[in-house]
């Protein structure tokens, strides 16, 4: 009787949406293609022209935990995503590559009209509403700046227009949806992008299986020379 266990295939855990779309070119310059596409299938694992390798598609701020725990291999995560995640877990993950892909970057914005230059000269305790909790209190604790923050899951230009808060704090990308909605940004945090985050003990152990798809990934993610 065969005792031949094959061991299961890389995991990879993305998100739906502009991370998974800027993923397949990468994939590609590692020679390997997706079967499906999540927004257009039910299916949570998928698999790829290489049979050692198969994605999980989870949502964006769940990508750190699946990876550091083992679930997958390696993830990739915006910045703003890892930093939250790091707070509590400190070291819990290699982050190997910034991937330069998904960029937008982390602003404070307040309601169009609202001197947000007098309150923080004045020293005001600010009501400042956002889902970046940890990035939003070392940014106002840095300038000095008192802040109540409320965390919030969406909608967050609400916050402003119905008086829930006097800023925000989210990402940023062409502004339309601030401008759309009477709101103004008023301070860059940080530019955020995407980066791919290894599991340490698979690092390890499947380091012979992971570095062509890091390798790959590396030279497709730098910048082009001109």
């Amino acid at each position: 009787m065969s005792t031949d266990v094959r061991p299961r295939p890389l995991t990879m855990a993305l998100s739906k949406g502009r991370i998974f779309e800027e993923t397949l070119p990468l994939l590609e310059a590692a020679g390997i293609q997706v079967s499906e596409n999540p927004e257009q299938s039910r299916k949570l694992i998928i698999e790829t022209s290489d049979p050692n390798l198969r994605l999980i598609i989870v949502r964006a701020s769940d990508v750190p935990t699946y990876v550091e725990y083992g679930a997958a291999d390696l993830g990739i995560a915006g910045k703003d995503v890892l930093i939250e995640h790091a707070a509590n877990h400190p070291g819990g993950l290699y982050q190997p590559i910034d991937l330069n892909i998904a960029k937008c970057r982390l602003a404070v914005a307040v309601k169009n009209g609202f001197d947000y230059a007098a309150a923080v000269k004045q020293g005001a305790r600010l009501r400042v509403a956002t889902k970046y909790t940890e990035a939003a209190r070392a940014h106002f604790a840095a300038k000095g700046v008192y802040v109540d923050l409320i965390k919030l899951y969406g909608s967050m230009e609400l916050a402003p227009l119905v008086g829930l808060a006097d800023a925000i704090v989210d990402l940023v990308s062409t502004g339309n949806t601030l401008k759309a909605n009477n709101l103004v940004a008023v301070e860059d945090i940080m530019p955020i992008s995407s980066r791919l985050v290894v599991n340490r003990a698979a690092l390890k152990t499947r380091q012979a299986e992971l570095q062509p798809i890091l390798d790959a990934f590396e030279r497709a993610s730098r910048p082009a020379v001109a």
